[in-house]
């Protein structure tokens, strides 16, 4: 039988889906949402079994790695549960999860005995004062708790993503590098992206490049290029000093990845994005429910949104919003 595979136009394979389970979140993080978040009414997200029902359909037309994201996917009820059911379905190679850490504490070992493989935790500064004014509600402690219960779990290949702002928290990245080796690591450093209209910053005055990033790295520690990805965006990188760490390194705004991009994103309303920088979308919201019990029908709307996936995105370093949805939106 021949195997089936999702291809663009650009004759680009899609096989791996980013699927958020809700667009709350605990934090309230300075580059991803407003202070005063207006959330969807629950009536206009997918339930858990809609969401499953999205996972079992990609993962049939050769989806091979899925991410569940949020805003903060541990705060919905449920979602271990819905992680074991899709880490089961035949064919997947790899369920993972972003996550604040916030729920770790309690969640890791549960979400690893479901069959989470890999983990990112988004983590910005190790200065708690400061911690709190980027994410305005978190608590420092909680997170290194919840990484640490990460690890104690029998999570491995766990990665820490760190958004760096210039003036904010960028003199932070050797101690954020140090902090990694220590507990055994990855860590991605990623450029702000232009999503969602902000006024708590000026995002050309906060934006800080990946070469920026590199050249601070190497005041303390020695680097050493690699070609290894995860199918993911990151460019990753070693460091002499750690050899058993990666360094990943996301610049949507100086060194895009498009041309080999793979991926698409699911938004916990059931807007399939084709692109993070683009409002490409089609609404399997609508297939699923006009047609209930009949998976053929989401899986031809699915291959059918394909021909809208664009070749690239064009996010620009200014204070224009480029994309209008907050990236709690857009599903990580």
């Amino acid at each position: 039988m021949t195997e089936r595979a999702l291809i663009d136009g650009y004759n680009r394979r899609v096989d791996y889906l980013r699927l958020s389970v809700t667009d709350r979140c605990d934090f309230r993080c300075v580059y991803c949402m407003a202070e005063d978040m207006q959330f969807l009414p629950r009536q206009q997200i997918l339930t858990l079994e809609e969401l499953f029902q999205v996972a079992q359909s990609f993962v049939a037309l050769g989806t091979r790695k899925i991410r569940l994201t949020g805003g903060e996917p541990l705060i919905r009820p449920g979602v271990v549960q819905l992680c074991e059911q899709i880490a089961a379905l035949p064919g997947l190679r790899e369920l993972c999860l972003t996550t604040n850490g916030s729920q770790l504490g309690r969640l890791a070992k549960p979400l690893f005995e479901a069959g989470v493989k890999r983990l990112n935790i988004s983590l910005d500064s190790l200065d708690p004062q400061r911690f709190k004014e980027l994410t305005r509600t978190g608590d420092l402690a909680q997170v290194i708790e919840g990484i640490d219960a990460a690890r104690a779990a029998g999570f491995t290949r766990t990665k820490l993503n760190c958004v760096v702002m210039q003036g904010r928290n960028d003199h932070e990245i050797n101690d954020l590098v140090s902090f990694a080796i220590d507990r055994d690591l990855d860590i991605s450093f990623i450029e702000e992206m232009p999503l969602g209209a902000i006024a708590e910053h000026s995002r050309a005055e906060s934006f800080y490049s990946s070469a920026q990033v590199r050249e601070r790295i190497a005041e303390r520690f020695t680097l050493i290029d690699s070609a290894e990805s995860t199918q993911g965006p990151s460019r990753y990188w070693r460091v002499a000093e750690a050899p058993n760490i990666r360094l990943g390194f996301i610049s949507p705004h100086s060194h895009n990845f498009c041309g080999t991009c793979n991926r698409v994103r699911l938004t916990v309303e059931g807007r399939l994005l084709l692109c993070l920088g683009n409002e490409h979308s089609m609404d399997l919201k609508a297939v699923l429910r006009a047609h209930p019990g009949h998976p053929e029908r989401l899986e031809n709307a699915i291959i059918e949104a394909m021909k809208l996936k664009p070749y690239r995105h064009n996010f620009e370093v200014n204070d224009d919003v480029q994309v209008v949805r907050f990236m709690n939106m857009t599903g990580g």
